[in-house]
């Protein structure tokens, strides 16, 4: 749907928000949209999920706010003036990348050990479901690089990619469903009906986007000889997506990922990823930054020239 804008607007709308991103992040004090998304959820949460029919309630809420998402963002870009519409098409392009942020929590975790295990810890606990609590400093520095790799897949690959396919409204609906899946799309008995759609959703909209992630991933680092065992890996995950941009990671650095960790005081066993076990270090974290700084740049490359492409046709 970007499109339906001139190739050169598009580019421009494109890169600027970007760069939003990239320049501003999500700074202290801003409402940012996936709060407001939250506050939703939250409400639709306390509202529907108790008594009977549970696993309806909760698809017929997944399904009206993703579809509130898509169409009110599309009204939005449609009726209002052009010059505020680009503006607005930029804004939301940067409020729904989480690469900035991303990055710089994942420094400050390393940041933080460096000044002690439980500064560490501590850092850890924002970005992360895991109990961080007795987790030893290497096992810190895997869990923020597991994050780091998963969710340059939900935080940007993916968020682009649905820009690509459906332009802002579609971008948006993404963030939508994906913050379905991280408030509801849990496995336990509070979720497992009520958010058992959002969760299908979220697992079907991530499909390519994080195999895409992957191959960007290994494409930035001229390790494609790695692709087939990023995918053999990958499945071991338990999620149907994570696995693979974190197999990308592991086998890169020749670390492992995975492996059984305490939710909520409760331990679980999860498959291991990648098949050298070393202590990671300073220079794997720099090797895993760049790589999803180049990786965020070769996916826009990409949506560029395709961009340019299909205007000649």
């Amino acid at each position: 749907m970007l499109m339906l804008y001139t190739p050169v607007l598009a580019l421009l709308i494109l890169w600027l928000g970007w760069l939003d991103d990239k320049i501003f992040g999500d700074p202290p004090g801003v409402p940012h949209l996936v709060v407001g998304f939250g506050h939703a959820i939250a409400w639709g949460d306390r509202r529907f999920n108790n008594g009977v029919h549970r696993k309806f309630k909760g698809a017929l809420l997944a399904l009206l706010l993703i579809l509130l998402a898509f169409t009110l963002t599309w009204i939005l870009l449609a009726f209002t003036p052009d010059w505020l519409s680009l503006l607005l098409a930029i804004g939301l392009i940067g409020t729904c990348l989480a690469g900035h942020t991303l990055i710089k929590e994942v420094k400050e975790v390393f940041l933080c050990l460096s000044i002690s295990l439980q500064d560490g810890r501590n850092q850890l606990s924002r970005i992360v479901g895991r109990d961080t609590a007795d987790l030893t400093e290497d096992e810190v520095k895997t869990a923020a690089l597991e994050t780091l790799s998963e969710n340059l897949s939900d935080g940007v690959i993916a968020p682009l990619f649905w820009l690509a396919v459906l332009g802002v409204p579609g971008m948006v609906a993404y963030k939508m469903i994906n913050t379905l899946d991280s408030m509801i799309g849990y496995k336990n008995e509070k979720y497992g009906d009520f958010g058992y759609l959002a969760a299908k959703i979220d697992d079907v909209a991530n499909w390519i986007p994080a195999r895409f992630t992957a191959l960007l991933m290994l494409a930035v680092n001229g390790r494609l000889d790695l692709t087939k065992r990023v995918f053999v890996e990958g499945k071991k995950h338990t999620s149907p997506n994570s696995g693979y941009p974190e197999a990308a990671l592991a086998l890169m650095l020749g670390c492992q990922f995975g492996g059984g960790h305490y939710y909520g005081g409760q331990y679980f066993e999860k498959p291991t990823i990648g098949k050298q076990q070393k202590q990671l270090t300073y220079d794997d974290l720099d090797k895993a930054l760049c790589t999803n700084r180049r990786a965020e740049v070769l996916m826009l490359m990409i949506m560029s020239l395709t961009l340019l492409l299909l205007n000649q046709l």
